[in-house]
């Protein structure tokens, strides 16, 4: 057995909840995940998941083998790195995540002329709107929106955007154009459903009216939607001012009530704090980093 390979496993199973999930994300047979971690369990000769029809939880011996696995993995894998030249040289794969559209209108660009550049370094990007962990994902950088939480990344700031309220020519021509934010409340909307953070009708500190909101005519799941029902005339929507700054440019959608916008947020590339990085991730770093705030402040201008 493979030790290093069923700990590799077991630890996907454990993030992704379920070994139907682990088989999918590693593309492995489902039979072949499932024998690697009972495989694990008869060497160990203990229980370490407990399986159910949806889910499999940890036992406390698993708990405590997950902890060292990974901790032993983390290890193995800097040692790899520092073995590769890593440190010395740019080259190896990259790992990059960001939330899908930012991701697709303004990293891949970016990212696909720092490879025209880089011909020794490999890139995986990861575009996802949930929040990932970059310990866990062994992700080198990460494109946040939003303030930092976690105290052990450092960010670098690339940017700010800010949520914008917009709607179709053709809807208000109908609908009237609302002048406060109290009129919302006779417009129809798109709302969001399913999404982690769901995105508020909120206001400047200082306005009397900070969560007034139209009538959810539609509830999607994806921006694209919402985007795409606010052209199709259904509705008010409020986006981030990047996701609909073709639009709004194009005069597709016009802004309302820009008055009031909330606080702008930040863009930050993020990375994990180390003494040492790897030489890809500085290089990257610093090739992204003017190259995103020149985009930034385009579209500041823009939206202005």
């Amino acid at each position: 057995m493979d030790r290093f390979d069923a700990m590799s496993v077991l630890l996907a199973v454990v993030e992704e909840g379920s070994l139907s999930a682990a088989s999918r994300r590693l593309r492995t047979p489902l039979a072949t995940v499932s024998r690697k971690v009972a495989d694990l369990e008869r060497h160990l000769g203990t229980q370490i998941l407990v399986r159910t029809s949806r889910r499999v939880e940890l036992t406390d011996a698993g708990r405590a083998y997950v902890a060292a696995s990974r901790r032993i993995l983390e290890q193995v894998e800097e040692a790899e790195r520092q073995a590769a030249g890593e440190y010395s040289a740019a080259r190896g794969e990259l790992h990059v995540t960001a939330p899908t559209m930012f991701g697709q209108r303004h990293l891949l660009p970016v990212a696909l002329a720092f490879l025209a550049e880089q011909p020794e370094i490999t890139l995986r990007l990861t575009l996802t709107d949930r929040q990932v962990s970059l310990t866990d994902e062994h992700i080198d950088v990460a494109l946040r929106i939003g303030h930092l939480e976690d105290s052990g990344l450092v960010a670098t700031r690339v940017g700010s955007v800010r949520r914008v309220i917009c709607a179709s020519p053709g809807y208000l021509a109908r609908h009237g154009m609302p002048r406060a934010a109290e009129d919302l409340a006779q417009h129809d909307g798109i709302s969001f459903q399913g999404f982690s953070a769901s995105p508020e009708w909120r206001y400047r500190r200082d306005s009397t009216a900070l969560a007034v909101e139209p009538r959810p005519r539609l509830s999607v799941n994806t921006t694209e939607a919402a985007i795409k029902a606010a052209l199709a005339d259904l509705g008010i929507i409020r986006v981030l001012s990047y996701q609909v700054a073709d639009e709004v440019r194009s005069g597709q959608l016009k802004r309302l009530l820009s008055d009031l916008s909330a606080e702008a947020m930040p863009v930050s590339l993020v990375y994990p704090a180390a003494e040492l990085m790897p030489l890809k991730v500085r290089i990257f770093l610093d090739w992204a980093t003017p190259r995103l705030r020149a985009r930034m402040d385009g579209l500041d201008a823009e939206l202005s």
